[in-house]
């Protein structure tokens, strides 16, 4: 038998010092940790980012969920933001990144999720990675090696992405994930990672405080370096239940490499063009 999951979770999202509106959401309710950044200005952002938190909230409260049930979910914040957009002169859409407890081949695994620039990171003793792939322009400047990876948060085009939800053209990327008893996990708008860098965040979701403690702190740390944006963090502890971390985790190693492994899985049959999408 299967040992139960055990999941704590802390979220916070909060204005910023520059923007009027919040148009970040967060659902932090197990089995299902996101965050959406809406666009389109106001009364239109807000309601973006509310209409994914919505189309993800039935699936809070279940145990039995496979990669398809979120794809569903997917669909219907597509669905819902395109329908926002189409009644909007200035049109809405909204990133999405997320960590969905599945069950896959009888065992409950990560489906990570990304459509847009917020992202989902994962600490395993010391070490810090980043399980998603920014869909943006400055993503595909340093894929093309043109600019760094530290300039991403400085760059002018920063704000470009090139697929969001309410467009269909703009299919999720989905990432299965081994559960690791231990690990933290980390949901966040571009809010905090324009502000804080890569080894800030190792540093703040290393602190050892709770998961609640860790996402205000890390809000926080990116309101003092300036607060431009929205900014959201969602913070996941695995307690138990998950596999078992090497006695060298602090090197980011894990039980087995065949178990450990992080898997592009392709549960979404649509295709995207690749439509750049400006975020306000």
């Amino acid at each position: 038998m299967t040992e139960r999951i055990v999941l704590v979770a802390g979220a916070r999202t909060d204005v910023g010092r520059v923007r009027e509106t919040n148009e970040d959401a967060v659902l932090a309710e197990q089995p299902v940790f996101l965050v959406a950044d809406g666009m389109g200005g106001h009364e239109a952002g807000d309601r973006a980012s509310a209409a994914v938190v919505a189309a993800f909230r039935p699936l809070v409260g279940r145990d039995d969920l496979s990669p398809e049930d979120v794809v569903e979910a997917v669909d219907a914040a597509h669905a819902a933001v395109g329908a926002l957009a189409r009644s909007r002169t200035r049109g809405a859409g909204s990133t999405l990144a997320a960590v969905v407890v599945v069950v896959q081949a009888g065992r409950p695994s990560w489906l990570v999720v990304n459509i847009g620039d917020s992202r989902v990171y994962r600490l395993v003793g010391s070490a810090l990675d980043q399980l998603t792939v920014d869909h943006s322009v400055v993503q595909e400047l340093v894929d093309e090696g043109r600019i760094s990876r530290a300039e991403m948060s400085t760059y002018p085009g920063r704000n470009v992405i090139t697929r969001a939800v309410g467009d269909p053209s703009s299919s999720a990327d989905y990432w299965l994930a081994p559960i690791i008893t231990g690990e933290r996990l980390l949901i966040c708008s571009d809010g905090l990672t324009n502000d804080l860098s890569d080894e800030a965040l190792r540093a703040g979701l290393s602190l050892g405080g709770s998961a609640q403690q860790t996402a205000h702190g890390l809000v926080d740390q990116a309101l003092a370096r300036g607060g431009r944006d929205n900014i959201s963090a969602v913070v996941v502890d695995v307690r138990s239940g998950g596999l078992a971390p090497r006695a060298d985790e602090v090197t980011g190693g894990f039980a087995t490499s065949a178990e450990a492994t992080v898997h592009t899985i392709d549960v979404d049959t649509r295709t995207s063009d690749r439509q750049r999408a400006r975020r306000d």
